[in-house]
């Protein structure tokens, strides 16, 4: 998972409700510091899980009720027991770091999936807690848009991915386009390579879409917030799509320029 991964997490946003940023800050310096764990600096994989199974362990003690020391947890402590936060969505994500230090490669695409269940659903899913909100549909909804937002992130870093010996394309569907990892090794597009990344962009899309009715469930605030959110993701979606999905020369990101269309989608998308 790239570090950019919780790039489009609403930290300390200030259209979320002021009584949520600090929540919604220590769910995040939880994701991240364990996402850069797994994933930065010069760590063994063997430090690697010894580390992040410390953090299983601070999570077990917040259950228990003993008291713990590092601060990211006492921080993480007060937004689980105010807001009653599910310790398995946290241990859901711990999963997934783990899964990233030993797992390269991924056979097919409802492996890659189960990947982001745990990767990338469990955000949602807390911060759909933290809104008071619970019930079957939304949390549906939140995993699609997460999902989608976790693949997007996969398909903007093939080529950083590759650099830490990671490819989370679908093992068969590069083969049925007829792509080899040489290809991504020697950052070579073509015309296959464009229609395997018009594939995925039009499968992720169509995620997104399929969980962008969530605005509608989110009041006020919070939906707007949502809003963006989504309109930043089919944004970069598009700019994916313009290059045919050549990540090579450029990872297409959010721009100054891309705010007036974003605005526009958050308004009337």
């Amino acid at each position: 998972m790239s570090v950019d991964h919780y790039e489009n997490f609403p930290v300390a946003s200030l259209l979320l409700p002021a009584r949520l940023r600090e929540p919604v800050r220590a769910i995040y310096a939880f994701a991240r510091s364990a996402d850069d764990i797994a994933d930065e600096g010069s760590l063994s994989d063997q430090e690697r899980q010894r580390e992040l199974d410390r953090y299983r362990t601070e999570l077990d003690a917040i259950e228990a009720g003993r008291p713990t020391q590092d601060p990211i947890f006492q921080r993480l402590r007060q937004a689980i027991d105010e807001h009653r936060l599910p310790l398995r969505l946290f241990r859901d994500l711990l999963d997934a770091f783990s899964q990233d230090v030993v797992k390269k490669r991924y056979a097919s695409f409802p492996e890659l999936m189960d990947y982001c269940r745990r990767s990338a659903d469990p955000v949602g899913r807390l911060l759909l807690h933290l809104y008071g909100i619970d019930n079957p549909k939304s949390q549906s909804l939140s995993d699609g848009v997460c999902s989608s937002l976790q693949l997007i992130n996969h398909w903007q870093d093939v080529a950083i991915d590759w650099q830490k010996g990671r490819v989370y394309l679908p093992q068969d569907e590069l083969a049925r386009f007829g792509i080899k990892e040489e290809q991504i090794a020697a950052g070579r597009w073509d015309a296959a390579w464009a229609a395997m990344m018009d594939f995925q962009i039009d499968r992720t899309r169509a995620m997104m879409a399929s969980g962008s009715p969530l605005v509608h469930e989110l009041p006020g605030r919070i939906g707007l917030e949502l809003r963006f959110i989504v309109a930043s993701g089919f944004r970069v979606l598009d700019k994916l799509q313009r290059v045919r999905g050549d990540v090579f020369r450029r990872r297409p990101v959010i721009g100054k320029r891309d705010w007036p269309a974003i605005l526009l989608h958050a308004a009337f998308g």
